[in-house]
């Protein structure tokens, strides 16, 4: 049975006071409305992960995910915060690969396996981001080029390794455009990327996979979205920061 699994982005947002307030009305929330077969992971600013830690510790469907970590283990790395470093405090999941980090500081394919390694080798469980832009979108083989995403940044993994791994496919044509990708299109690419993973680790290992979609999930979005045969949550940005619409997303899981 695959992990259900919705997870909150909070990105670059929330000063201290604002973090805590929305995290405590999460709690509440979840605790009165949301059933317990869901796992609810928070990703605040990396600056709040002990704060938020100490308020989820008795909430046991909630968990905790640094939004980065580093592909080095320790040293001379100014501004940098290694996968040793979480788990020391008790970080369960690290996101990887988001398509800000890509994008914004080039992160590459090698890189990203390099990050899966020590987040891995350090207990910590890897939320892998991939996903399209617009012009790779219109390129026929877009599906190709995210498949490509999985293949040189996760096959290097045991069967063992990939099942302790999240993936997080994110559109970016559908971030933040004005365009929309439909249930169609979501389950289209969730359902080639776990028989690309089958291909590779057989069917059981991808059937076990949970394989989340993160293109500007909503309220109103995720019931249909959360319908889809492979997918199975939802990675959330912009409405993870309003407890009401991330509760009603959460729900609808």
């Amino acid at each position: 049975m695959r992990k259900k699994i919705v997870a909150g982005n909070w990105k670059m947002n929330k000063v201290l006071d604002e973090a805590v307030a929305l995290t405590s009305e999460l709690i509440t929330m979840a605790q009165d409305e949301v059933q317990g077969d869901v796992r609810i992971i928070l990703c605040p600013p990396a600056i709040y992960l002990t704060v938020i830690k100490k308020y989820i510790e008795n909430s046991p469907n909630f968990a905790l995910a640094a939004q980065n970590c580093s592909d080095k283990v320790s040293g001379a790395f100014t501004g940098e915060i290694s996968a040793q470093m979480l788990q020391s405090i008790g970080v369960e999941y690290v996101l990887i690969g988001h398509s800000e980090r890509r994008q914004y500081f080039h992160e590459s394919n090698e890189l990203l396996a390099e990050k899966v390694n020590t987040a891995l080798e350090n207990g910590v469980s890897p939320i892998f981001c991939c996903g399209e832009s617009l012009k790779q979108r219109q390129n026929e083989d877009y599906i190709g080029f995210v498949k490509n995403q999985i293949t040189e940044s996760l096959f290097h993994l045991s069967a063992e390794q990939l099942l302790s791994v999240v993936i997080a496919y994110e559109p970016i044509w559908a971030i933040g455009t004005g365009l929309t990708a439909s249930a169609l299109q979501a389950q289209e690419m969730h359902a080639a990327l776990r028989q690309h993973i089958a291909s590779k680790y057989g069917e059981e290992v991808a059937q076990e996979i949970s394989i989340l979609y993160g293109g500007s999930v909503t309220a109103a979005s995720a019931p249909e979205l959360f319908a889809s045969p492979d997918i199975d949550g939802g990675l959330v940005g912009g409405a993870s920061l309003k407890s009401r619409e991330f509760t009603n997303i959460i729900k609808a899981r």
